[in-house]
């Protein structure tokens, strides 16, 4: 089979096409036919191995060389073959997954709780877009915010992948939205649901005496301060990303508004998809959603599988509105 290997960190250059062997599924996982993948900050962090700080953590993409050299968390495509133990799914069947690893080659193998049927009515590029990004809202949401119906949610970043799915998730909650994105996307922003969409070009959304029970802080455009000063007394605050930095960021930013946090009244989290332990359920919940026409996955462009370095390239520009979809 065909994939992007990463033998060194590097610019997305250092993605080599290569031919390798299909992988074979051990016991409770499944070889899966990708028939699309997606791009997204997880892929070229771990593809740059940056930020530095981050090879010394025990997750962390490696010291001196990548511990994943097949990219791409992100997996739509068909069962090819299951391994030892598998029940419940068939060669054939149509999937998505959320592996963390080998969307960028032609064949992944997948554990069975990583995976969940394809939701009808979605390509296999729609259902590409969806694993990560929309359980790292559901989590940040659901879980980490505790949100309830009738409360009020900002989201800083709402037209980017994660953004677009958390607004569509916090309406589907109940909740009251604003979202923050630049000026060529509050027309999306507001077409997901939002009750009130600012556009960061023209006002400072840290000002004008609004207060929200929730912060969906993806973009991490503003001091953490600035952030705190919105919430009510109990606010929560879910930190999900920032810039990005050779050294320290978005680490550093995340740590120390965790450091400070206890000072505080309000609560402050990470929002941690990758270590879930129950991605299939909550693909489930998602599933459920998708088909009942509350959420839908937004898509900025797609490209071509000989195309992933060009892909990654893109999408670390930071400008792309929802996903960037690889079709394999």
């Amino acid at each position: 089979m065909k994939a992007y290997i990463l033998r060194s960190f590097g610019p997305p250059e250092a993605l080599a096409l290569e031919d390798i062997e299909t992988p074979t599924p051990s016991e409770g996982e499944v070889l899966v036919k990708v028939r699309a993948t997606s791009v997204q900050p997880y892929d070229w962090h771990l593809m740059r191995g940056e930020p530095y700080f981050a090879r010394l953590t025990g997750d962390g993409p490696g010291l001196r060389r990548p511990k994943i050299t097949v990219l791409g968390a992100d997996v739509a495509g068909q069962v090819e073959a299951v391994g030892p133990g598998v029940v419940g799914v068939r060669p054939g069947d149509e999937v998505y997954a959320m592996p963390k690893q080998g969307g960028f080659g032609e064949y992944a193998c997948v554990a069975v709780n990583e995976l969940a049927p394809k939701p009808a009515g979605l390509s296999f590029e729609q259902a590409a877009a969806v694993p990560l990004a929309a359980l790292t809202a559901l989590l940040a949401l659901r879980d980490d915010g505790r949100l309830k119906a009738g409360e009020r949610v900002l989201v800083n970043g709402a037209s980017g992948g994660v953004g677009t799915f958390a607004v569509q998730l916090a309406k589907a909650f109940g909740a009251e939205v604003t979202g923050v994105c630049g000026p060529r996307n509050t027309g999306l922003v507001r077409s997901l649901g939002a009750d009130e969409v600012i556009d960061y070009s023209k006002e400072d959304f840290t000002h004008g005496g609004r207060r929200f029970d929730l912060f969906l802080d993806i973009a991490g455009s503003r001091p953490v301060s600035a952030g705190r000063r919105m919430l009510t007394r109990h606010g929560r605050y879910i930190l999900i990303g920032g810039p990005g930095g050779r050294w320290l960021s978005p680490m550093g930013r995340m740590i120390g508004a965790l450091a400070t946090g206890p000072l505080f009244p309000q609560h402050f989290a990470i929002a941690n998809v990758i270590s879930s332990t129950a991605t299939r359920q909550n693909l489930l919940t998602l599933t459920e959603l998708i088909e009942n026409d509350q959420v839908r996955p937004v898509i900025d462009r797609c490209f071509p599988f000989h195309e992933i370095p060009a892909a990654v390239a893109y999408q670390e520009q930071g400008h792309a509105a929802g996903k960037v979809v690889v079709t394999v």
